[in-house]
C-alpha cells in the first residue's frame, strides 16, 4: 500500500474504535444511569444528549471514518496484497452497515420520536420504555459492529506491512 492509504487506513481504524468506544459507553453504563432515572429526566437527559452530539466533531468522525476507509481501498487496490484487501473490505462493509446503516435505519428514528415527546407526559413514558429496549439494543448491534470493522482494518493494516 501507498502512504496515502495506508494513512487513510490508520485513520479509518482509529475512528472506528472511537466510535465503539462511544457505542460501548452507551450500551455498558450510560443508558443504564438513564433508566434509573425519573423518567422525565432519563428522556429530558437523552434529548440533551441527541441535540449537543450532532456537531462537527462527532459527524467528522462518524462519517469520516467510512469516507476513508473507502478512499483507502480505492487508492491502495492495486498496491494492497490479498488479506490486506481482504480484511479492509470486510472492515468497511461492517462499519458501513452495522455502524451508519443501522444508525440511520433505527437509532436515528428513534431519537426523532424521543425528541418530539413531553418528558412529563404518559405518551413521554411509553415512548422511554420502548426507547430503552430498542434504542439499546440497536446500540449493542453498533458496538459490536464498530469493534469488528476496528479488529478487520488493524488486521488490514497489519497484512499490508
Amino acid at each position: 500500500m501507498n502512504n496515502v492509504s495506508t494513512l487513510m487506513l490508520l485513520l479509518a481504524t482509529v475512528g472506528s474504535g472511537l466510535m465503539c468506544g462511544l457505542f460501548y459507553s452507551f450500551s455498558d453504563f450510560i443508558m443504564k444511569a438513564f433508566s434509573r432515572l425519573p423518567t422525565a429526566n432519563g428522556i429530558a437527559s437523552m434529548q440533551s444528549i441527541n441535540l449537543v452530539i450532532v456537531k462537527r466533531s462527532f459527524l467528522g468522525v462518524f462519517f469520516g471514518t467510512g469516507v476513508l476507509v473507502v478512499l483507502a481501498l480505492v487508492i491502495g487496490w492495486n498496491n494492497m496484497g490479498d488479506f490486506a484487501r481482504i480484511f479492509s473490505i470486510v472492515g468497511a462493509m461492517v462499519y458501513i452497515i452495522g455502524c451508519l446503516g443501522v444508525t440511520i435505519a433505527f437509532n436515528v428514528p428513534l431519537n426523532n420520536r424521543l425528541a418530539v415527546v413531553d418528558p412529563n407526559s404518559e405518551e413521554g413514558e411509553q415512548v422511554w420504555n420502548i426507547y430503552l429496549v430498542e434504542w439499546v439494543k440497536w446500540n449493542h448491534v453498533r458496538s459490536i459492529s464498530t469493534l469488528l470493522s476496528t479488529l478487520a482494518l488493524m488486521m488490514g493494516l497489519y497484512s499490508a506491512n
